[in-house]
């Protein structure tokens, strides 16, 4: 391997480390404050296209180190598309299967590219970002009963509870912005998801630097920006440390999709909704704060999202067809 010419030997080598880090990018026309530097950190460089390529690498790599995949078993998980698209073309690289349990809501490019890395879909009425504890057929339930009545088939590595998917980001996403601001900064943007971002990447920073400001935001209740939840849903999640976080800001979720829009119109980044979100966050902070340095961690590109893109921002189904 060979980061500085980007060659090597095969996929795995690829994923992000403090050697091998995603880039982080300056924002520099939609930057309210001269004296506030902003980066985003663009984890659609990923070999699999999102951050969650983190912990799903760790996730298998301790499921094989632990030798709970032998035989013919595969892998069951539930998810909202990255992290199932993570696990898919890492398990089928090494020769495992995946059977991905999806809420109906996801958007159909992920449901599609699920199926491209291999995976076995099976697509349930839930919520749009799985809710642990959720009662009936939710995908979390039926990914655990599978595991459980097909024990020689499938072990869940299970994002929302496996701690695997924090220590990813200990290990590697703090270090890394650690390393690339030259331990200058001073906030840290993310969204609200599994949890295992903001967790294991601010509990890093934290202890290298106990006064950074951790900033999540969360889209509005009966929102449509998938792999986000609101915090209501958050206080059954193992991995949400609250002692982690300084504020929570609720963000209108019609604007992570105007904002995505901006990003790529005015900065040239192919953000997804869930990172116009953040930036929408990071906004309105840098308007108060003023002076610092913050780092966002962008989750993935817009491609997944063209669908979601079109319902929310009709104006842009214009001229599509002759």
């Amino acid at each position: 391997m060979n980061p500085e010419t980007r060659v090597y030997d095969n996929i795995f080598q690829m994923l992000p480390s403090v050697e091998n880090p995603s880039p982080m990018v300056r924002i520099n026309r939609l930057n309210p404050s001269p004296d506030f530097v902003l980066y985003a950190k663009l984890e659609w460089y990923n070999p699999f296209g999102s951050v969650k390529d983190r912990a799903a690498w760790f996730m298998l790599r301790d499921l094989e180190e632990r030798g709970e995949l032998r035989g013919e078993r595969g892998l069951v998980e539930p998810t909202s598309g990255n992290t199932g698209i993570s696990l898919a073309a890492l398990a089928r690289a090494r020769g495992y299967r995946l059977r991905a349990v999806v809420p109906n809501r996801v958007p159909l490019e992920k449901k599609v590219l699920l199926k491209i890395a291999g995976a076995e879909l099976e697509v349930v009425s839930d919520e749009l970002c799985p809710v642990p504890g959720a009662g009936g057929e939710g995908a979390i339930n039926l990914a655990k009963t599978y595991a459980k009545a097909q024990r020689d088939r499938y072990v869940m590595p299970n994002q929302y509870e496996n701690e695997m998917n924090v220590q990813a980001h200990f290990s590697t996403t703090g270090p890394e912005i650690w390393r690339q601001t030259e331990g200058r900064i001073t906030h840290l943007f993310v969204s609200l998801g599994t949890c295992g971002t903001v967790t294991g990447a601010s509990r890093f920073l934290r202890s290298k630097k106990p006064d950074l400001k951790v900033i999540a935001v969360q889209p509005s209740e009966g929102h449509d920006v998938p792999g986000l939840r609101n915090v209501k849903q958050l206080e059954v999640s193992r991995l949400f440390d609250r002692s982690l976080i300084d504020e929570i800001l609720e963000i209108d979720y019609e604007l992570a999709y105007v904002r995505a829009l901006e990003l790529f119109q005015n900065e040239g980044l192919r953000a997804g909704p869930s990172s116009g979100l953040i930036f929408e966050g990071a906004r309105r902070i840098i308007e108060r704060d003023r002076v610092g340095l913050g780092v966002m961690i962008f989750p993935d590109d817009v491609f997944k999202y063209t669908s979601n893109m079109m319902k929310h921002l009709p104006f842009l189904r214009e001229g599509l067809t002759g």
